[in-house]
């Protein structure tokens, strides 16, 4: 299944489908047609069964629909303001130290306010 709104990749990632997987399907499917109602439903929290993984991943869907709102001028959702979207640590999408001064600068600010620290194509598809 293509997930069709990001409350659905939430969903499929509980289920054991790969959180990237189904996020770069959704990212398809919402390029190829993008809506509010794709971004309207809170997805369920993955930190309760996921841990920090989990976290990051709660706080990386809120930072993608801030930013797809923006993008398409639609109502930024209110689920995306609560305080389970945000990261108390940094957390870098490469480990390496040489890039995150890269990552810190590129980092698109719906992210970085979530202290996610990520490129500046990170909700690019080819």
């Amino acid at each position: 299944m293509r997930p069709k709104t990001l409350a659905e990749v939430a969903q499929l990632t509980t289920g054991g489908d790969s959180f990237d997987g189904c996020l770069a399907n959704f990212l398809d499917e919402f390029y190829a047609a993008p809506t509010a109602k794709a971004l309207a439903d809170a997805p369920t929290l993955l930190a309760s069964g996921f841990g920090e993984i989990g976290r990051v991943q709660d706080a990386y869907l809120a930072a993608t629909a801030e930013e797809l709102a923006a993008a398409h001028k639609f109502p930024v959702p209110t689920w995306t303001t609560a305080d389970a979207r945000r990261l108390h640590r940094p957390w870098f999408a490469s480990p390496l130290a040489a890039l995150r001064a890269v990552l810190l600068l590129e980092s698109p600010a719906a992210f970085r306010a979530r202290n996610l620290f990520v490129s500046e194509n990170a909700l690019t598809r080819a």
